[in-house]
């Protein structure tokens, strides 16, 4: 009984055994199509991971792009509607800050001009009397005194164009010498013309270049506003005049260039200008009017291309040394790379960037505001560096103070670049600053240097008005008798001359040499003329003629 039993359970486990390989078997494959779905499963939670990924990517590139693209549309906002300057808000300026700033006019604390003095001009004395002197009761008259209540109205001069009807007289030679090359009639000699055989006088011309080139009014404009005064021209005319007048000016242009190239430093700039006479190798109008400004001079240079070429063909290739203050234009680092001029970056720029982003990334506006705070300390520190004598202990202490704030922001910026949490928009800011960081440093070790490039960008402003309103040149003389022109006017104003003045006198003397440029024209140029002369030239010109201004 007990061996059967045994026998029965020992057939049980061999029949469990044969049966192993087949469960192996069945095992293994089980095995291999789990494995396979494991593998499939990896896959395929491999690429949904990867597609998430760049989900997740494309998702952080659009938000950045909505970023940029919401920071431009408020940049053209204010462009567009937003205030025009970028000077400190009234509450910022006020000295009582317990008063509230007024919205215009004198501001409480600040200390006034006081009252215009008008005394230069001339007195025209009126004398008003009562019609009716008398009591309306009695009728018993009043008794006039002596003194009187004085008040002063200023009043515009009243123009009127006229004409000078010139009356040659005529001689007849009642003696037959031999030595006289007079002829049987001799006549006066012939009035002086500035435009041979033309009508036009000195004045007229004066007043056109004046309007035109000093106000920036269009010529057109200028037309109307003679024939209201009785005379009537044709456009032609005027054209055609001043293209005569461009050999004129010509001289005293290049000669106010040869003076702006002897200095060694320049604040220079340029804006579009459109020149609509075809130019073989351009395609479009548009030139370009730079600007070249330094203690002495203002240079204004026309040319159909804003490239290096314009730089060195101004200054020559000959030139060695000498500082530019400028923005961060290309061509400008393209000459600065050859060695010919040391680049100023201007300070006003890089303000100007995290300002515009401040505006457009109103998440990021206290990180930039905080760079422009930085750069508002530093323009502070520069002023009062200025105030002081070079080498003198309060300057020494200041420079010292001054070139450690900007190793601080130059530190500052580096560890920012290195912050990988920092976005791209705020990284290329960095990034800018550090690589013109040798040229925005310059002004530390020379004082003479200014921070920023505001001389030439406000000396390009009136050329701009000027644009908007004549719209530029229609001929390529006329843009040369432009940058002719805003070279003058601008180099006299900077020597406090009046321009109205200097050009009757100037031009009443190219009609005296039969309307050609005057054999002398040192004695016309700031920098060669007598103190006296100087003065003459500083007043409002007297008198339309100015025969008598030299």
């Amino acid at each position: 009984m007990d061996l059967s039993k045994e026998l029965q359970e020992r057939y049980e486990q061999l029949s469990k055994l044969t049966d192993l390989p087949k469960n192996y078997i069945q095992l293994s494959l089980k095995y291999k199509a789990q494995k396979e779905e494991l593998i499939t499963y990896k896959t395929k939670a491999n690429y949904w991971e990867s597609q998430f990924s760049k989900l997740k990517d494309r998702e952080s590139a659009l938000i950045e792009e909505v970023e940029a693209l919401k920071a431009a549309l408020k940049k053209r906002e204010h462009q567009l509607f937003g205030k025009r300057s970028e000077k400190p808000s009234r509450q910022q300026e006020s000295v009582n800050q317990s008063c509230e700033p007024k919205k215009r006019g004198q501001q409480v604390g600040q200390k006034g001009h006081g009252r215009r003095d008008y005394s230069h001009l001339p007195t025209l004395e009126e004398d008003v009397s009562l019609v009716e002197a008398r009591c309306p009761c009695c009728g018993l008259a009043y008794e006039e005194l002596k003194d009187t209540e004085d008040s002063e109205v200023l009043e515009m001069i009243n123009v009127k164009a006229y004409r000078r009807c010139i009356r040659r007289k005529r001689y007849k030679r009642c003696c037959r010498c031999a030595g006289n090359p007079d002829p049987q009639l001799v006549s006066a000699p012939v009035t002086e013309k500035l435009i041979p055989k033309s009508k036009l006088g000195v004045s007229i011309w004066a007043k056109l270049l004046v309007g035109k080139y000093g106000y920036q009014q269009p010529l057109n404009r200028l037309v109307d506003e003679l024939s209201n005064y009785g005379l009537d021209l044709s456009m032609g005319t005027m054209t055609e005049g001043l293209k005569r007048l461009l050999p004129l000016f010509i001289p005293m242009y290049d000669a106010v260039v040869d003076r702006s190239l002897s200095a060694v430093h320049w604040h220079a700039d340029e804006t579009g200008w459109k020149v609509f006479e075809p130019l073989e190798g351009k395609k479009n109008p548009r030139w370009y009017l730079w600007i070249f400004h330094n203690a002495e001079t203002v240079v204004y240079k026309m040319s159909p291309w804003r490239s290096s070429k314009v730089l060195i063909d101004h200054f020559g290739q000959n030139t060695q040394g000498g500082t530019l203050n400028v923005d961060r234009y290309s061509a400008y680092k393209a000459i600065a790379k050859s060695g010919l001029f040391t680049l100023a970056f201007c300070w006003a720029h890089v303000r100007r960037d995290f300002l515009t982003y401040a505006k457009g990334y109103r998440k990021c506006e206290p990180w930039a505001l905080s760079w422009v705070e930085s750069i508002h300390h530093l323009y502070h520190l520069n002023k009062q560096r200025q105030q002081h004598k070079v080498g003198s202990n309060l300057f020494k202490q200041l420079q010292k103070k001054l070139k450690t704030t900007l190793e601080d922001m130059y530190q500052r910026a580096c560890d920012e670049e290195a912050n990988e949490d920092l976005l791209p928009s705020q990284r290329k800011l960095v990034k800018s600053f550090l690589n013109h960081f040798d040229g925005l440093s310059i002004f530390i070790e020379r004082p003479d240097i200014p921070m920023d490039n505001n001389l030439a960008e406000r000396g390009l402003r009136s050329s701009v008005i000027g644009r908007k309103n004549y719209y530029g040149s229609g001929s390529i003389w006329s843009a040369k008798l432009t940058a002719a022109m805003f070279t003058l006017v601008k180099t006299l104003k900077l020597h406090g001359i009046n321009f109205h003045t200097w050009l009757l006198a100037y031009l009443h003397e190219c009609a005296m040499n039969g309307g050609a440029a005057p054999d002398d024209l040192q004695r016309y140029l700031p920098w060669n003329m007598s103190e006296d002369l100087k003065a003459r030239f500083a007043h409002p010109p007297k008198h339309e003629n100015a025969s008598d201004s030299l």
